[in-house]
């Protein structure tokens, strides 16, 4: 191996480091304090959501005086769904047909915050959950940044095989472009969808979700229709905050939850992270090959090359994915093998982006 190649490999692995740097905390940002001047209006998009609803429903008890109203909407489930809704306090929207043109999340949101009389909307997602204290601290971050503010859930874990989804949570906090050391210098591509609040006024200012009704991936688009605005955007991590789970119910599910739209998200990533993004996945697929070269040249100088690189690989993976979720140390130790689902998925949300065009989420076809 030539020290040209050593050298461009240790400036992949490096690039691990400049992709997340620093991701601010939404509970170290915005610390609890008695926030009276504005009213929030919580909405929840809910499609047979009746396995999650009850955990994010519980962390959402003993609210803030200043928390106006809890609006579900229930966009047509098929499940038991409304009749968890209806054993909490809480303003019921029910929703029958999905007009053409529109994905189901954004018109569920969309109608929430139309029925909304507080100044300020808070979007939660069906399968998130309030850490204690994580709802006073998301309502005060308006106090600290004026603009949308938008939190990405700490991954919990219950089932190994969500440790699967590793690499795409990483990606997808890189491929913002929010967390390198030049922090807010660099604008966004989008928001997390997960957890958003913004004021209401902005929100209408750029019609909310109906103008982007069609995207599939609403988080981006949104976003962009902010920026385009003229109203900032904060990106923070959940850690301590705001919990979820991603596709609990079997790997089917997190398979096609990943596919609807991860290959038509790095469209939207900037090309200098994207470029980042793609020699440091090569540099890490680098190590093995490394390794493997060694042991078929039977080169010792190679498999230590390899080794080496392994290693430095393992301990950069797992300082980047304990701070997003608690993945498995054992994932950051075998990540060839959830690199290598990445990929598989990732090359698969292509084909049914160029090809297929489509793809059936929560019993719905979705156009892509």
């Amino acid at each position: 191996m030539s020290y040209i190649n050593l050298i461009i490999h240790i400036l992949f692995w490096l690039f691990g480091f400049w992709m997340l740097w620093k991701i601010p905390f939404c509970k170290n940002i915005c610390i609890t304090k008695n926030n009276n001047v504005f009213t929030f209006s919580i909405i929840i998009p809910a499609r047979n959501e009746a396995k999650n609803l009850p955990n994010l429903l519980n962390s959402l008890q003993n609210l803030p005086a200043n928390i106006k109203e809890i609006i579900i909407v229930d966009d047509n489930s098929t499940d038991a769904t409304l009749e968890i809704i209806k054993k909490y306090n809480t303003k019921i929207i029910s929703l029958n047909d999905l007009p053409s043109g529109w994905t189901g999340k954004s018109w569920a949101c969309f109608n929430g915050a139309k029925a909304a009389l507080g100044d300020y909307l808070l979007f939660l997602d069906a399968d998130t959950i309030l850490v204690d204290n994580g709802l006073n601290h998301i309502i005060n971050c308006p106090i600290y940044n004026s603009g949308v503010i938008s939190i990405q859930p700490y991954h919990k874990i219950k089932k190994f095989y969500e440790n699967l989804s590793m690499f795409f949570n990483i990606i997808l906090m890189a491929g913002m472009g929010t967390f390198t050391p030049l922090q807010t210098k660099i604008k966004p591509i989008g928001v997390f969808g997960p957890c958003m609040i913004c004021k209401k006024d902005d929100y209408f200012k750029i019609d909310g979700h109906k103008g982007i009704k069609s995207k599939v991936i609403e988080d981006i688009e949104i976003g962009k229709s902010f920026l385009k605005a003229g109203v900032p955007i904060f990106n923070l991590g959940g850690k301590g905050t705001i919990n979820f789970r991603m596709y609990p119910n079997g790997l089917k599910d997190l398979i096609n939850g990943w596919a609807k739209g991860f290959g038509k998200g790095a469209k939207s990533t900037s090309f200098s992270m994207l470029i980042m993004i793609i020699c440091w996945i090569i540099g890490s697929a680098f190590s093995i090959d490394l390794f493997i070269r060694g042991l078929v040249l039977q080169n010792f100088i190679l498999i230590i090359c390899g080794v080496t690189f392994y290693i430095f690989y393992i301990l950069q993976i797992f300082w980047m994915s304990y701070r997003i979720g608690n993945f498995s140390i054992f994932t950051s130790i075998f990540y060839p093998v959830a690199l290598l689902f990445f990929i598989i998925i990732f090359f698969y949300s292509l084909i049914l982006i160029l090809f297929k065009k489509q793809v059936n989420w929560k019993g719905r076809k979705i156009k892509i």
